[in-house]
């Protein structure tokens, strides 16, 4: 235990290895969780009718192929390791797996692990694991289903009020200004841009989303995240209408860019910041 503490490395590699188990969870939830949510929808919707199958959660039923139906094995669901066993395969139909399973596995692998480097196996560097993990779900759920679930983004936004109840990050009066800031700032934007164009521009959980990274980051890098998330949004949006034909008029989901602007502040913002200011002072 002494050398997980002072040794980076040795920490940073054992959470790699948790974290590629827990990416592989990931992948449930992401694909999982909305369907759920769908499901309750359902049922509050039409309560006179049943859904089936009975039981559907993020245990049950059991993973399997939705080509064939074959039932996934313990050892074909070890992280990276099945998947280039079975060649990206399924094992029953042989019909392709999408390669974005190992990709949220080594994904959440490397930044939980870069986490870990960077913090230490402490209070901060585990606290901000799981805020990793939370982002990941996010990320994909939105990319998927514009949708970014209530049941992730507010206890994201506790944790890090918690969090900084013992100045993890920032005070936790600064984490208060921002989590208030953070979600009044895209709300009023939403408010303008639905009363000067009569559209809605985004999601309320995009205000959550933001009111979360804002009591992670405190009310400081509020700027910075919603300028660089706003840029790369910009950039890439362009891009899909370039490259893809995307029409003009599809929505593209903004909170995977606050998830990955988010991120960034609370790993670099400051000395990104520093940087900037040190460029303009030239």
């Amino acid at each position: 235990m002494p050398l997980l503490i002072t040794d980076p490395l040795w920490a940073a590699g054992l959470i790699f290895l948790l974290s590629l188990c827990v990416g592989s969870f990931l992948n449930v939830v992401i694909h999982r969780l909305p369907i759920i949510m769908e499901r309750e929808w359902a049922l509050m919707c039409s309560p006179e009718q049943p859904l089936t199958p009975a039981t559907y959660n993020l245990s049950l039923p059991a993973s399997s192929c939705p080509g064939c139906g074959h039932k996934i094995r313990w050892y074909e669901n070890i992280p990276l390791l099945s998947y280039a066993w079975l060649r990206g395969r399924c094992s029953g139909c042989r019909t392709p797996i999408s390669l974005r399973y190992p990709f949220v596995e080594l994904l959440t692998g490397c930044s939980s692990a870069y986490v870990v480097y960077l913090f230490g196996l402490n209070p901060a560097g585990l606290t901000l694991v799981l805020l990793t993990w939370g982002l990941i779900c996010l990320l994909f759920i939105d990319l998927d289903h514009q949708l970014l679930p209530d049941r992730i983004t507010l206890p994201l936004l506790w944790l890090g009020l918690l969090a900084n109840s013992f100045n993890l990050f920032t005070s936790l009066e600064n984490a208060v200004y921002g989590a208030m800031a953070g979600y009044l700032t895209l709300w009023g934007v939403y408010w303008a841009f639905k009363l000067l164009t009569g559209k809605e521009g985004m999601g309320y959980g995009d205000f959550k989303l933001l009111a979360a990274l804002g009591a992670w980051a405190g009310i400081g890098q509020l700027p910075f995240i919603i300028l660089m998330s706003s840029l790369v949004g910009a950039i890439f949006g362009i891009g899909m209408m370039l490259l893809r034909n995307h029409q003009s008029q599809t929505p593209i989901p903004f909170g995977p860019y606050l998830a990955i602007a988010g991120w960034i502040a609370l790993l670099w913002g400051d000395h990104i910041t520093s940087l900037y200011l040190q460029f303009l002072a030239v």
